[in-house]
């Protein structure tokens, strides 16, 4: 998987584009300011616009040509974005230190994904947020974007089973117009939560 990513991000056309995702576009003013770690940010669009928002922003992929590519987009702003890159199960950031974290399109292998969001939940302090959105189990049938892996595709009970320790103030599977770079194009499903941290 990590040679794919590195080969998906070697390309001068950014992947996912370089305007943020819609729906952190649409309620990034929900989240306490503060330290936000973006989670398997890839490119780095979504991370660019927090900075751009005022928030103090990490981000992190195991893709060393995604962070090449997201440095250079933040240069490009003006801003600044901590960026690791490094395997989700072997983070080094303390725990509870984040007030945010951000998950887009964010497809763990199943055999770790659970695992990897408690992991994750870890570094969020108490009364953090969450805002989430990645592929719904019906995007098998569409051919927007996506693992083609139902496993690794979500359903609101695998959310809720692998976020217990979030309150969610917005959880729904919807149908969406994806019009985000080559990758995501189209009608998909996608599952999506915005959360607090008990």
């Amino acid at each position: 998987m990590k040679q794919f990513w590195n080969e998906r991000y070697a390309d001068n056309t950014f992947a996912y584009g370089k305007e943020p995702n819609q729906f952190l576009k649409e309620n990034i003013h929900l989240l306490p300011k503060g330290n936000i770690l973006f989670v398997a940010e890839g490119e780095g669009r979504n991370a660019v616009f927090a900075a751009k928002e005022g928030f103090q922003v990490s981000a992190f992929d195991y893709s060393e040509s995604g962070k090449q590519k997201a440095l250079v987009l933040a240069q490009e702003h003006n801003v600044a974005v901590d960026y690791l890159v490094s395997d989700v199960l072997e983070l080094s950031y303390e725990k509870e230190s984040f007030e945010a974290l951000v998950f887009v399109f964010t497809h763990f292998p199943a055999e770790i994904r659970k695992e990897a969001h408690l992991k994750l939940l870890q570094l969020l302090k108490p009364s953090g947020s969450i805002l989430f959105e990645a592929f719904g189990k019906e995007q098998l049938n569409y051919t927007s974007g996506g693992p083609k892996d139902i496993d690794m595709l979500f359903s609101e009970e695998e959310v809720k089973n692998e976020f217990p320790a979030i309150s969610f103030d917005s959880l729904s599977t919807e149908k969406i117009v994806l019009d985000e770079g080559p990758f995501h194009q189209g009608e998909g499903v996608v599952v999506r939560f915005i959360g607090t941290k008990k």
